[in-house]
């Protein structure tokens, strides 16, 4: 079955135009142009990807994502006015796994969706024999998508979990942001998006690494970053 996306957006012609070549590239798109409209789909029926505009008349798309990020199983892409680095930053710190800019060009769209769902499809489990991955007091179990800190559950984002995987599988040695770009959205760095940054900077938080003097995700100045084994 094809996946089930929902396209929360209220300029009807935008919607039209993205609705038909989701349509023509297999997927099943359901649209609504009211915020509250998208959030009660979102709690009532299964989207494997929802695209959310940032700005709706009702309520604003950053607020829907805030209440139902916690609950919502699927991925959120926010849609951003051009080059507004404010929505890009609401967007991520909110848990959006992705933000994409307006207007949306066609293949731009089709290649992030296509890496988010691959994310849903690639298999976890190769970590380690007993599919458990760990670092001192910080374990993650990827069959669960579980991560404990001194045995206490961490909360995180879809993303956030997905990156600290990515760095987790590839302790000890230095990670470029263009490799998580690649591994983790299926698109190439353009040396000026901040949202690996972004995404570390709280990641840190919340395994309580300082962000001034980082002990568990290092930065390679001028490389990427470093996951560190012990």
């Amino acid at each position: 079955m094809s996946a089930r996306i929902l396209l929360v957006e209220d300029d009807e012609r935008l919607a039209q135009l993205v609705a038909e070549a989701l349509r023509k590239a297999g997927y099943q798109v359901t649209h609504c142009s009211s915020g509250l409209d998208g959030e009660a789909l979102m709690r009532t029926q299964p989207f494997e990807v929802v695209l959310l505009d940032g700005h709706l008349p009702d309520k604003d798309g950053f607020d829907v994502l805030r209440d139902v990020r916690r609950d919502f199983a699927g991925r959120i892409v926010m849609l951003t006015a051009r080059d507004d680095d404010i929505d890009q930053v609401l967007g991520l710190e909110g848990g959006a796994d992705d933000y994409i800019t307006k207007p949306v060009a066609p293949r731009v769209l089709m290649a992030r969706i296509k890496a988010l769902l691959r994310r849903d499809t690639t298999p976890l489990l190769a970590a380690t024999e007993s599919d458990e991955m760990r670092f001192g007091e910080l374990v993650i179990k990827p069959s669960a998508r579980d991560v404990r800190l001194a045995g206490a559950p961490v909360e995180l984002t879809t993303a956030e979990y997905d990156l600290l995987h990515f760095l987790a599988e590839r302790a000890g040695s230095t990670v470029s942001r263009e490799d998580i770009m690649q591994g983790l959205r299926g698109i190439e760095f353009d040396g000026l998006d901040r949202a690996i940054d972004a995404r570390v900077s709280r990641l840190r938080k919340k395994i309580g690494d300082d962000a001034q003097a980082a002990e568990r995700i290092k930065t390679v100045r001028g490389q990427g970053y470093l996951f560190a084994k012990d």
